[in-house]
């Protein structure tokens, strides 16, 4: 089986985008947020709550959360297509100008930055990394979540593009 038969296949199989956000303290006076985009994003266990997410490895978010055990996820709506675009970019050296024009707000339990709009958001605290293949997965126990928009539907992803429910 080749990658691409591998892609092509599982591209069949529709996922919600999130945007998953972490604090770096230690990049510049202030620090620096980072987001990545990502579609490989469940619920794990109701108890205790975990959930997780895939991340690329040697990516800058991987590289984050080997250091930084807390996080956030902002599930994003259909009308947020544009952050994540934005998020999906690779080989970034720095996210300071992305979060720029978007409204968020500090996560209570992370630090990390919320996506306004968003249909549920999801602060964590690192549990387990598990190295599988080209990607790390990491578990993380849900400190606090919420719905603070119920305005449209999710974004979903499938075929290799964003799509709506509609």
């Amino acid at each position: 089986m080749s990658e691409d038969e591998f892609r092509a296949a599982l591209s069949r199989l529709s996922a919600g985008v999130v945007l998953v956000t972490a604090h770096d303290p230690e990049e510049g006076a202030r620090g620096e947020d980072v987001g990545m985009t990502a579609t490989a994003f469940m619920s794990v266990s109701l108890d205790p709550p975990l959930v997780m997410v895939s991340v690329r490895n040697g990516s800058r978010m991987d590289d984050l959360l080997a250091r930084q055990p807390l996080w956030a996820v902002s599930v994003l709506s259909e009308s947020q297509r544009h952050i994540a675009g934005r998020f999906a970019m690779k080989g970034r050296i720095s996210d300071r100008l992305l979060f720029e024009d978007i409204p968020y707000t500090r996560g209570e339990a992370t630090g990390a930055p919320l996506v306004g709009g968003a249909l549920a958001i999801v602060e964590c605290r690192t549990e387990q990394r598990v190295t599988a293949g080209d990607h790390t997965l990491v578990v993380g126990r849900v400190l606090r979540a919420g719905t603070p928009s119920a305005d449209g539907g999710p974004l979903m992803y499938f075929r290799g593009r964003y799509h709506t429910l509609g």
